[in-house]
């Protein structure tokens, strides 16, 4: 079961606004910016001015424009030099962006040098997708939780094994250090870094503004089932894959589904475990699972109704799968991630 952390409320060091320093590169994915920077800029929207507790700067290690790596090579045209921002920094959050905008920001700049220079008076530190590599070069990982975007999550256990990946978590808070998945994680994560300085009404507030479906808590997962196993599965094995996923009801018994692909049972059990790390049972019953939490999520359709259509047998046998797996009820988890919540 993924882990949903919990944030300390921000302490009054008695001034305002907070400065959040975006930081960037050549190479930079725009959206790692431009995300994290409308969060904090709608949060102080709907506050009343004096309140207003962010002020967002946009930064890179010499300043200047930077390109980034998006279609076109979208550029921003200024950001503040490292040696421009202020000495009080409240939160510093470091953009992803390609392999070779990190190798040279962190090889050929003074980011790392600069970054252990803020890290003991600034609050928190966080990355968007793969910008947990310029934590990880700097150490400030290890001993730690942490998570990137999924297909990049061995290669930062690889290089820094003293970093506990989780790779199954939108976003993870290990205060004063934190870490989102891809692209859109690093929105989860500032809405609830927002969530943690001004309460869940603002949080929401911008969240409705930004017109997202829900906020994430970081304990959800990046990927779903079928994408985190189709990836590795050869092209006979994934169709059948994509069929359970788009339909998990029915016979998904293992004869049935070794029918389907014109193999024997045990040809099809051994051939499913090799492509994909696990067997048929468990991947039919995460496929439920999976749709079961979709429509909790998305209806107010009755239990029963809900295991019908995911595929259980029964109500019980529903229930006993999220306890299994989630350890709490598809009733608990409809009142916390549902369109209610």
């Amino acid at each position: 079961m993924t882990k949903i952390s919990h944030f300390s409320p921000m302490q009054d060091s008695g001034h305002s606004p907070r400065c959040i320093a975006v930081i960037g590169y050549d190479g930079v994915q725009a959206l790692d910016i431009v995300g994290p920077m409308e969060v904090f800029a709608m949060a102080n929207l709907h506050l009343p001015e004096r309140a207003r507790p962010y002020k967002v700067l946009p930064a890179s290690p010499a300043g200047g424009a930077i390109k980034s790596s998006s279609a076109g090579g979208l550029v921003f045209g200024e950001t503040a030099s490292l040696e421009q921002l202020p000495a009080d920094l409240d939160t510093i959050i470091l953009a992803g962006g390609s392999e070779d905008g990190l190798r040279q920001v962190i090889f050929q700049t003074d980011l790392l040098a600069w970054l252990h220079l803020r890290a003991g008076p600034t609050r928190r530190m966080a990355s968007v997708c793969t910008g947990a590599f310029i934590l990880a070069a700097g150490g400030f990982l290890d001993g730690r939780r942490a998570t990137t975007h999924w297909n990049s999550c061995s290669l930062l256990k690889e290089l820094r094994p003293q970093i506990e990946v989780e790779p199954d978590a939108i976003f993870v808070a290990e205060p004063p250090v934190f870490t989102s998945a891809g692209i859109t994680a690093g929105i989860d994560l500032c809405l609830a870094l927002v969530e943690a300085d001004c309460g869940p009404k603002t949080a929401l507030a911008v969240a409705r503004q930004m017109v997202l479906f829900m906020r994430r808590p970081g304990g959800q997962s990046q990927f779903s089932t079928g994408l985190a196993l189709q990836a590795n599965a050869t092209p006979r094995l994934r169709q059948l894959l994509s069929e359970i996923v788009d339909d998990p009801t029915g016979d998904l018994s293992g004869p049935a589904l070794a029918s389907r692909v014109g193999m024997t049972e045990r040809t099809f059990s051994r051939s499913f475990r090799k492509e994909t790390g696990t067997t048929p049972a468990q991947f039919v019953e995460a496929a439920r699972l999976e749709r079961a939490k979709a429509l909790l999520e998305s209806s107010d359709w009755p239990l029963a109704r809900i295991a019908e259509r995911s595929g259980f047998s029964s109500l019980d046998t529903l229930h006993r799968a999220f306890l299994k797996h989630l350890a709490i009820t598809p009733g608990f988890y409809r009142a916390r991630f549902g369109t209610g919540a």
